[in-house]
């Protein structure tokens, strides 16, 4: 069971229990699943019973209870604790591991986004700043993969170097037909507006000037120093690049032994940060928080480079289905580096 698969199961006990009378709620549209938390067990966490339990009238422990019984023994699901003040923790069968991997495998880099457009309309206003241009391209790209209509005005022309070298563009610049007056129908702009580049970061190219003024929060002062550049552990740039670079060198290296990744039962703690990148995903495109999805590919990043150098057979060693199946976890997490590299405007090489 994936994550989507997961979430649309949790929906479903949810609508159970309304239409048997244990909770007189309005159904919401979806459940969001993520990994546990502090305290919490399992592979997945959901706080619903938490978001429900207000206008149920009920504490959110009887809530997560009567939840917890319509989702136990449904197929896929192995257990289902109760945590906390009413957090659920769903432990899947053995074959959710595979299921994720071929979820990811199947959609490519665009593992995370919407299944269709949404009846979002997002109109991005951003002053005339390097940092606050590019910072607003890349919300429109991660608003776009989560199905929103996206319009981006800056207050003034861009500089050519910045389309040229940053890869920006707006839709618009000034003020005129703004929406958001007081007698518009549409949506006021979300004005973007992130602590300025304390120096000019075009010389450090387009890769690694994007990182660095995309990587801090929008409340923090960019560094924009050579350390983007350097290739070696202590650059986040770097890490999330080597190990996209590796998986792919991996690959490689498996075809020259004569064998393929086939997604399998294998237990690794960067499965859970690859089922949560949908939620990353979505939460940076509802909060406009470019840097949430930049430090999620530096996590993915940390927890696959110790994975790497058991995936290929050792001396006379056969390539067996355990090596099979960490490749394809390998590949699922190269896939999706590639995925939150390119919404972050940022190439993601296969040799490096």
């Amino acid at each position: 069971m994936t994550p989507v698969e997961l979430s649309r199961t949790v929906l479903r006990a949810v609508r159970r229990a309304v239409d048997e009378g244990e909770l007189r709620v309005s159904v919401p549209e979806r459940v969001v699943v993520t990994a546990p938390g502090p305290g919490g067990c399992g592979d997945y966490a959901t706080n619903i019973a938490l978001q429900l339990a207000r206008p149920a009238g009920q504490p959110p422990l009887r809530v997560a209870e009567i939840l917890r019984l319509h989702l136990a023994g449904v197929d896929g699901v192995a257990d289902v604790v109760v945590t906390g003040p009413g957090f659920l923790n769903i432990s899947l069968g053995g074959t959710a591991p595979a299921a994720l991997v071929e979820e990811i495998l199947r959609r490519g880099t665009r593992y995370g986004y919407a299944d269709g457009p949404s009846a979002d309309f997002a109109p991005l206003y951003c002053p005339r700043e390097v940092r606050a241009v590019v910072v607003m391209d890349t919300v429109a790209r991660i608003l776009r993969s989560q199905g929103a209509l996206v319009r981006t005005r800056c207050e003034a022309a861009l500089e050519p170097q910045w389309a040229d070298l940053l890869g920006v563009r707006v839709d618009g610049h000034g003020t005129q037909g703004m929406q958001g007056a007081q007698d518009s129908p549409d949506p006021p702009h979300y004005v973007v507006r992130p602590v300025p580049a304390p120096v000019d970061p075009l010389p450090l190219g387009r890769d690694a000037a994007r990182w660095a003024l995309l990587h801090p929060a929008a409340h923090d002062r960019p560094r924009i120093t050579d350390d983007h550049l350097v290739q070696r552990e202590s650059n986040p740039l770097f890490r999330v690049r080597y190990a996209h670079a590796r998986t792919r060198a991996l690959g490689r290296n498996a075809a020259d032994l004569g064998f393929d990744a086939e997604p399998g039962d294998v237990r690794h703690d960067v499965i859970a940060l690859l089922a949560d990148h949908p939620r990353v995903l979505a939460r940076a495109a509802a909060h406009r928080t470019p840097d949430r999805l930049a430090r999620h590919l530096v996590t993915v990043a940390d927890a696959v480079l110790p994975l790497l150098p058991a995936v290929l057979p050792r001396g006379a060693e056969k390539p067996s289905a355990t090596h099979r199946a960490r490749l394809a976890l390998a590949e699922a997490a190269g896939t999706v580096l590639a995925g939150g590299l390119s919404l972050l405007g940022i190439d993601a090489p296969e040799h490096l």
